[in-house]
């Protein structure tokens, strides 16, 4: 109750804990506490003090005391180590982290649930973590296959240093039909925490709100809160790549002469990537609407929307995808239900995306009808997603909202003819 919420309702389902183990120690003189993410984002800052000095502490049991053996909230399983020292990528995006949640263990028998949903006819990422225990270098480079509907896909000369690990992807087309995908991944030359994969590939297309008409009412209509929706805004990833730094030796024979010998060593570079994206809506009134005023019209009217959305990377493109996704959910619907998948009108890292025309309107305009019945002096506000803006990291989105203002309805303008 402290925390303000219900017990009962806390263990409904509805909620999720996320746990964080935190040690107290001190360092250089100074009294420090911290969770295993905050010790190796110092350790990163402070150039690897940490681990020289307390290595079994902020390297090993703590990050080791707790990690997820299920991917959830956008954190992966582990299934590395869990007896050595881990290093700061690891410890950061994975390691010292639990959650408990209270749903309950589905009976044995039920299709698995997909470990990635994507949208038809789309480009998309599949990515895997490779590590390794030893040095891979261009002498001895690890290789990975990813094999999706009869195709293979073959990552060569990967290189890492050991004890660390690197993003591996493949980028691929999906089906222009709903099915499920299951994804194998071979790897030569090091690990990784999953081999296969059950994609959902889903059509968006499926959920289009039904036709309304002038006889619609819906007296107890409440206006629901806006969605909640998760939405990822950035993303960061690096490949490694090595070069051989020589240090000759002269390599004597006495009176024979000598020779000169390279005893030289693999020198490591890593190279980070990042991407993020941004986006803006804008939601009108139709362009035909009579008596709209700015962004004031009456119910029973269509309105247009226009969304931008733009990915900014660093990246080369053999690495990301462009934004390719966008739909509309409504607050008649409770922001649920029903969805209007936008048409993408131009490509590239700034797309822009509206409404499909509608097939319920008379001159084919790209709208969606508000309800007749939507409450007066109120707002009524468009939820829209971006999706499919695809990283080695994961798919990018982001969430945005927009409004017209409704008052009266299109009864006042004694207009009885639809769009």
């Amino acid at each position: 109750q402290a925390a303000g919420v219900d017990y009962e309702r806390m263990i409904a389902g509805e909620y999720k804990l996320l746990i964080e183990p935190i040690a107290y120690f001190t360092h250089n003189g100074q009294y420090y506490c911290m969770t295993a993410t905050e010790a190796g984002l110092y350790d990163q800052l402070a150039g690897g003090s940490l681990r020289r000095t307390m290595t079994s502490l902020t390297h090993k049991n703590l990050p080791l005391s707790m990690f997820l053996e299920f991917s959830d909230l956008g954190i992966s399983a582990w299934g590395g180590s869990t007896t050595g020292t881990q290093n700061n990528s690891d410890i950061i995006n994975t390691l010292g982290v639990g959650i408990v949640w209270f749903d309950e263990i589905p009976p044995e028998g039920e299709i698995e649930a997909p470990d990635v949903e994507y949208r038809v006819d789309t480009d998309v990422i599949t990515t895997v973590t490779l590590r390794t225990d030893t040095d891979l270098t261009p002498d001895n480079p690890a290789s990975v296959t990813f094999s999706i509907l009869g195709t293979s896909y073959r990552v060569n000369n990967i290189v890492i240093p050991a004890g660390d690990s690197q993003k591996v992807w493949v980028k691929w087309h999906t089906p222009s039909t709903p099915q499920t995908v299951t994804i194998t991944v071979s790897v030569s030359g090091a690990y990784t925490a999953q081999d296969t994969f059950v994609a959902k590939i889903v059509d968006l297309n499926e959920h289009i709100p039904p036709d309304p008409v002038a006889t619609d009412t819906n007296p107890s209509y409440t206006l629901p809160s806006l969605p909640s929706e998760t939405q990822k805004l950035t993303a960061n990833w690096g490949v490694w790549s090595c070069y051989w730094v020589p240090v000759w030796v002269w390599c004597d024979h006495g009176e024979d002469g000598g020779h000169w010998v390279d005893e030289g060593y693999w020198e490591y570079e890593y190279t980070g990537y990042s991407a993020s994206i941004s986006g803006v809506m804008s939601l009108m009134p139709d362009d035909i609407v009579p008596t709209a005023s700015g962004k004031a019209m009456k119910s029973g009217y269509g309105v247009k929307q226009d969304v931008t959305a733009t990915l900014s990377t660093d990246a080369p493109t053999s690495h990301i995808t462009h934004p390719q996704t966008a739909f509309s959910v409504f607050p008649e619907f409770q922001y649920q239900t029903y969805l209007r998948l936008l048409q993408r009108v131009s490509s590239g890292r700034s797309a822009k995306f509206t409404f499909q025309p509608n097939d319920f309107s008379t001159y084919n305009r790209t709208v969606h009808f508000t309800p007749i019945w939507f409450p007066d002096s109120t707002n009524y506000t468009v939820f829209t997603q971006v999706w499919d803006t695809w990283t080695p990291d994961g798919m990018l989105s982001i969430n945005l909202n927009d409004y017209v203002s409704i008052n009266g309805s299109l009864y006042d303008d004694w207009y009885t003819n639809r769009e």
